[in-house]
């Protein structure tokens, strides 16, 4: 079949990598114009793009489907089927109709949980036991497509958004190509999404990241999993932000008020809501991530207040 792919970021680029070892051929690569980026603000190409010129396919970008001229450079490509990843722009319904095959999209959810923005991520914080891939028939409701293929992951007390976005990729690319091959072969069998069991993952704000601690030891230790590793969980340390991006929760009740630093037991130990919660890997600005034992060395902490 001849294949259009469109998606941008670092997601997108094991599924594409993975269709151009199939006998399937990809005739055009769809990706977000290129932003600046960096500290020079320079223009910087997307993953997919990058990946796409590497392997000298026909790279297009534009800002939206709106013209005229958008849609009849796809139409032209005579494509069988779209896959879309991570692409960031919601597609109309003129695009969706123009492959014979229609647009499958490569989710990473167990739809109709966590449509949206920012799957992964949600999953993390919401404290979810599991998660994994949905590949879906694009509509033009977001997300709500008829689900052609479903593979679940374990999220465990270690799991955070970085490491679940690696393995979530890996996973899709995979079941995208058995997709490929049911549409190819025509066995392929869709189940309709339960609008009752639907939630929306809103997309992440930078401000998230800042940390209460009269929440659970619970509760912010999931946050700060779920925000590894952007934007990244963060407070306040004597008038200096400092990142978490590693903790730990203890068995153990609070006996200080929330945010309060202990060091008795040579660890970064901090008093919350309920429960304690251990700093494993920190972050002071300019400097590196260093471990919450090697920071407590490096700096008098105890009895600190973070979060003021």
């Amino acid at each position: 079949m001849k294949i259009v792919f469109a998606g941008t970021p670092d997601f997108a680029v094991p599924t594409l990598q993975t269709l151009l070892k199939t006998p399937h051929q990809v005739c055009g690569v769809y990706t977000q114009p290129d932003r600046p980026a960096g500290r020079g603000r320079k223009l910087s190409a997307s993953p997919v793009k990058a990946l796409a010129l590497s392997a000298e396919i026909p790279v297009y970008q534009p800002e939206n489907f709106k013209s005229a001229e958008a849609i009849q450079q796809l139409a032209a490509l005579d494509a069988d089927l779209m896959v879309v990843v991570a692409y960031g722009l919601i597609l109309p319904q003129a695009v969706l109709d123009i492959p014979k095959h229609g647009c499958v999209n490569v989710h990473g959810s167990l739809l109709p949980r966590w449509r949206g923005a920012a799957p992964i991520h949600r999953a993390v914080m919401a404290g979810d036991t599991k998660t994994g891939i949905t590949i879906m028939k694009v509509v033009k409701k977001l997300d709500a497509g008829d689900m052609l293929y479903k593979i679940e992951c374990p999220i465990t007390a270690d799991t955070t958004s970085s490491s679940l976005h690696d393995q979530l990729a890996q996973m899709g690319a995979e079941g995208l190509v058995k997709v490929v091959e049911q549409i190819a072969n025509g066995s392929l069998q869709a189940e309709p999404q339960d609008e009752n069991l639907v939630t929306y993952a809103q997309k992440l704000e930078k401000q998230e990241s800042n940390l209460d601690w009269q929440n659970s030891a619970l509760e912010l230790d999931r946050k700060i999993r779920g925000l590894n590793a952007w934007p990244v969980a963060q407070t306040s340390f004597r008038g200096q932000v400092l990142r978490i991006w590693r903790s730990q929760i203890l068995e153990k009740a609070a006996e200080q008020a929330p945010g309060t630093i202990s060091c008795a037991e040579h660890a970064l130990d901090v008093a919350t809501g309920e429960g304690v919660l251990r700093l494993l890997e920190v972050q002071l600005p300019g400097g590196k991530r260093i471990a919450g034992k090697d920071f407590m060395n490096a700096h008098p902490a105890d009895q600190a207040i973070l979060g003021v």
